[in-house]
C-alpha cells in the first residue's frame, strides 16, 4: 500500500490531517486544521498537498528528480503569481508519515465552496453571477501571463470558490509554464479544455509537440471553452480540439448569445495567432455580453459600472505576502545528508504518534504531533528494545531523575518568585531584543487564537517589552521589509519560537 498515511495525525506540529480530499499521480491531497490559526480564520482549515514519488510503485532517480522539480516550481509559480483570484501557497515542509515515508508538502488555502464544474452541475446559475465569475477568472489568468507564467490546464475543476460563492481563484500551477523558456512543450490538460499547443491528442509517441511556441493565447483557448460551460451549464466535449461554430439549442433564444458566440469563436481558432493575444483582448470583446447582460437586471438594482480591464474580487484571509521558498530534495539526497533516515516503508513507530482528531474541536497545541524531518530538522534512528530486569531498572531510575528534576526546578521557581532576583531578570529580559526568524503575525492577547493586529516581517528588530509562558510582547524597531496591505499595529505578542534573541 503506497498511499500516504496521515488520516489522525498531526504534521509538523501544526497542521492536523482530517481526511483525504483526492489523489493524482503523484502526489495526494488532504484537508487539515491548522492549530496556530484562530478559530474564525480563513485559515483555520488548510490543503495538504503531498508529494509521493512511491504513489506508482518502484520510481528512477532521474523521475524522483523531475518530479520533485516539478512539485517545486509549483510553489514558485504560485508565489510568482501570488493575486486575489489565485489560490495562494500558505507554507510547506519536508516530514514522515506513520510508516516512516519521507514526503514533500506544499500548504494552500483551502476553498470549501467547490469547483465550478460542480457548480454548474448543481446550481442554475444566472447571467449575472457567471460573467462575475468569468471576470474574476480573466484578472488572475491577466496577472499570471503579466507575470511570465502560462497556466496550460485551465478548465472549470481548476476553478474553484469561498465558502461564500463570492470570489473564484485559479487553482492547480503544477504544469505551468514560463513562455520564455525554450524547452519542449509535453503534452498536459484535459482533451475538452487543452488548444492543439499541448493537447494530449497532438502530442506524438514522445510526449512533446513540435511546431508550437507556447503564448497566453494557449490558456485563452481554454479559458473560451470554459467561458462556454459557464453559460450553457454544458461541456463543449463536441468542440474538443475544434472551434466553437454554435451554443446548445436552449441557449441561443438567450439575450446574450448573438454576442458571446464570435468571441468564443475567435478565441477557440486552431492558429493560435488568429485568436485573441491577450485577456485583455478577450476581455475587450466580452464587455460587450456583460453590457447586454447589464441591461438584463431590473432598475432598481444598482448596476456596477463596467471597466474595460478585469477587476479583482479579494476574499477575507488574502494576503500579498508569500512564504519562504521551498527547497526540496530527493530521497537520496536526504540520506546523504541524514544518514539516519530510514528507507520507506520501514517502521517509524518511535518517529510519529497518532492524535485522535476530532474535527469540530481545536487539539492542544503542545500534544503529540508528526513529522521530524521537516525543515531541515534530522531524523533519528530508534533505539534498540530493551528487555527484562536491565529495562525496569533503566524505567526506574529515568523515574527518579525525573522527580528530583521536578522538585529541583520547583524549589528553584519559589525562590526566585519570593525574591527580588526575579525582578532583576525579568528587568534585563524586558531590555532585551530580538530578530524575527520568519513571517508572523502580531496578535493582541498571548494566544494563537487572539486577533492578528499586525505584521512582522522576517528579520525584523524587536524589543521586548512584556512576557507571558512562551509569548513575548514586543515593539517593532525596524521592519525586515516593505509591507504592504493588513492592520499595520506595530506592537504584539508573538509565540518565542517566532524569535531569535539577541545577545546584548
Amino acid at each position: 500500500m503506497n498511499e500516504l498515511s496521515l488520516n489522525n495525525c498531526r504534521l509538523d506540529r501544526r497542521y492536523d490531517v482530517l481526511e483525504q480530499l483526492g489523489r493524482g499521480s503523484y502526489a495526494e491531497i488532504f484537508v487539515a486544521r491548522d492549530i496556530l490559526a484562530s478559530p474564525n480564520s480563513p485559515h483555520n482549515l488548510v490543503v495538504i498537498k503531498g508529494l509521493n514519488v512511491f504513489l506508482q510503485n518502484d520510481i528512477d532517480d532521474d523521475l524522483e528528480r523531475t518530479l520533485i522539480e516539478n512539485f517545486q516550481n509549483e510553489a514558485i509559480a504560485l508565489d510568482r503569481v501570488r493575486h486575489p483570484n489565485i489560490i495562494s501557497r500558505l507554507g510547506h515542509g519536508t516530514a514522515k508519515d506513520l510508516r516512516g515515508k519521507t514526503f514533500h508538502y506544499l500548504v494552500l488555502e483551502y476553498l470549501p465552496g467547490g469547483d465550478l464544474q460542480r457548480y454548474c452541475r448543481e446550481r442554475s446559475t444566472d447571467p449575472k453571477t457567471t460573467i462575475n465569475y468569468l471576470e474574476q477568472v480573466c484578472a488572475g489568468l491577466r496577472h499570471a501571463h503579466m507575470k511570465g507564467v502560462i497556466h496550460r490546464d485551465i478548465k472549470p475543476h481548476n476553478l474553484l470558490l469561498t465558502r461564500d460563492l463570492e470570489t473564484v481563484k485559479i487553482a492547480d500551477f503544477g504544469v505551468a509554464r514560463i513562455h520564455s523558456e525554450d524547452t519542449p512543450i509535453t503534452r498536459v490538460g484535459t482533451n475538452v479544455y487543452a488548444p492543439p499547443e499541448h493537447s494530449p491528442l497532438s502530442a506524438g509517441q514522445t510526449g512533446n509537440l513540435n511546431g508550437y511556441h507556447l503564448t497566453p493565447a494557449a490558456d485563452i483557448y481554454s479559458l473560451a471553452k470554459c467561458t462556454y460551460t459557464l453559460f450553457t451549464c454544458e461541456s463543449p466535449r463536441y468542440y474538443a480540439n475544434k472551434t466553437i461554430e454554435a451554443l446548445p439549442a436552449d441557449s441561443r433564444d438567450k439575450p446574450w448569445a448573438d454576442a458571446l458566440l464570435p468571441v468564443l469563436q475567435k478565441a477557440t481558432r486552431d492558429n493560435a495567432e488568429e485568436r485573441h493575444q491577450s485577456v485583455d483582448e478577450f476581455w475587450t470583446d466580452m464587455l460587450g455580453v456583460k453590457n447586454i447582460i447589464a441591461e438584463l437586471e431590473p432598475e432598481t438594482m444598482v448596476r456596477t459600472k463596467t471597466t474595460s480591464l478585469p477587476q479583482a474580487h479579494i476574499s477575507l484571509g488574502y494576503s500579498p505576502l508569500a512564504p519562504v521558498q521551498p527547497r526540496f530534495n530527493t530521497s537520496r539526497d536526504l540520506r546523504s545528508r541524514f544518514p539516519l533516515i530510514p528507507e520507506p516503508g520501514l517502521p517509524a513507530e518511535s518517529l510519529v504518534t497518532n492524535v485522535n482528531v476530532s474535527p469540530p474541536q481545536v487539539p492542544d497545541v503542545d500534544g503529540p504531533y508528526i513529522g521530524e524531518v521537516s525543515r531541515d530538522e534530522s531524523a533519528y534512528e530508534p533505539a534498540p528494545a530493551i528487555r527484562g530486569p536491565r529495562r525496569m531498572r533503566r524505567v526506574a531510575a529515568f523515574m527518579l531523575f525525573i522527580a528530583l528534576f521536578g522538585g529541583g526546578l520547583y524549589a528553584a521557581g519559589s525562590y526566585l518568585r519570593s525574591s527580588n532576583l526575579w525582578a532583576s531578570v525579568w528587568h534585563s529580559r524586558a531590555n532585551q531584543t530580538a530578530t524575527a526568524n520568519t513571517d508572523i503575525n502580531l496578535r493582541a492577547e498571548p494566544n494563537a487564537n487572539s486577533d492578528a493586529i499586525g505584521l512582522v516581517t522576517k528579520n525584523s528588530k524587536l524589543r521586548i517589552v512584556n512576557s507571558q509562558n512562551n509569548w513575548y510582547q514586543v515593539d517593532i524597531i525596524e521592519q525586515g521589509r516593505d509591507r504592504t496591505g493588513g492592520p499595520s499595529a506595530n506592537r504584539g505578542w508573538l509565540n518565542g519560537r517566532y524569535i531569535d534573541l539577541d545577545d546584548n
